[in-house]
């Protein structure tokens, strides 16, 4: 037996099982149908923060500062109520069990919502037990081939102290 070929450690594949082009076929999902579906209205409600987080940034013109007032006042409103919408979608992800790796993708998407903070600063700078916690989450999104969401969503400043009660 030659040692060198079996002393040589393989090189794992952490690679999703499909392709960027290929989606996993219905029945493999159904395990987690519920998961996804929660997926889908928890992105939707991000994109609508998203939305109008960057309509604020985008609408600092000249006009006076009581419309500006009146608008963020509004903004706020608006977002409070998708918060409001958010938070059941939240605690369904929370409790509703991952049958595959699609399903803990979703939850780990999730996870880096919550622990946004996780990438306010460059890893290297990190402290090791956020570190560890960022790397998991990452490595199982990329394994689901779940992208992470939209992590800006919790840092801009409108968005800061909105959210009141913990999950």
């Amino acid at each position: 037996m030659n040692t060198t070929t079996s002393l040589t450690a393989k090189e794992p594949d952490f690679r999703n099982e499909f392709t960027a082009n290929q989606t996993a076929p219905a029945e493999q999902l159904e395990p987690d149908f519920a998961l996804i579906q929660l997926d889908t209205t928890f992105v939707t409600l991000l994109s609508e923060i998203s939305a109008l987080e960057y309509h604020q940034v985008d609408s600092q013109d000249s006009r006076s500062a009581e419309n500006v007032r009146a608008d963020e006042a509004s903004r706020t409103q608006k977002i409070e109520s998708v918060l409001a919408r958010l938070t059941p979608v939240e605690r369904a992800i929370m409790t509703t069990p991952a049958q595959t790796i699609v399903g803990l993708g979703i939850k780990a998407r999730h996870a880096a919502y919550v622990v946004s903070e996780h990438w306010d600063v460059p890893i290297d700078q990190m402290e090791w037990d956020a570190r560890a916690v960022r790397l998991l989450i990452e490595a199982i999104c990329k394994l689901a081939g779940v992208p992470l969401p939209l992590l800006t969503v919790r840092t801009m400043p409108l968005f800061d102290g909105l959210r009141t009660s913990p999950l």
